[in-house]
């Protein structure tokens, strides 16, 4: 079991931590991975805060290779049309093709993932007691 670790987690632990406590138990478990699209999320705002130690450790977590299917993102993004989950992202649904495509589990704290869960089969971080 992998677990992609989504941007808003990542702000969270950096920030304050009261969301994502549970990332420190999967670091330790070796489970935590990342994909280009989340790094191009973070890095940038890193880069300025002059946080290259964390850069560096992002960078050394496992890295999942981004193979975008826009069919799967076209019906992703249908799906939700039709269910009325509006003004998700093209990015998130492209998260949510890599979450499909390598069997992860997605950890997120971006609410509109459980409204897309409801309509495209994925699974969520449930959090550890």
């Amino acid at each position: 079991m992998n677990i992609l670790v989504d941007s808003s987690v990542w702000i969270d632990y950096f920030r304050t931590g009261v969301g994502s406590q549970d990332i420190d138990k999967y670091i330790d478990q070796n489970i935590i991975c990342i994909n280009d699209l989340i790094l191009a999320e973070l890095v940038p705002f890193l880069r300025i805060k002059k946080q290259n130690k964390v850069i560096k450790l992002l960078n050394e977590l496992k890295n999942i290779p981004l193979k975008i299917n826009w069919h799967n993102i076209i019906d992703f993004q249908t799906a939700c049309i039709e269910n009325g989950i509006n003004k998700i992202g093209i990015p998130d649904l492209i998260i949510v093709d890599n979450v499909i495509q390598n069997d992860l589990i997605l950890y997120t704290l971006d609410k509109h993932f459980k409204l897309m869960q409801k309509r495209i089969n994925f699974s969520i971080v449930d959090p550890l007691p």
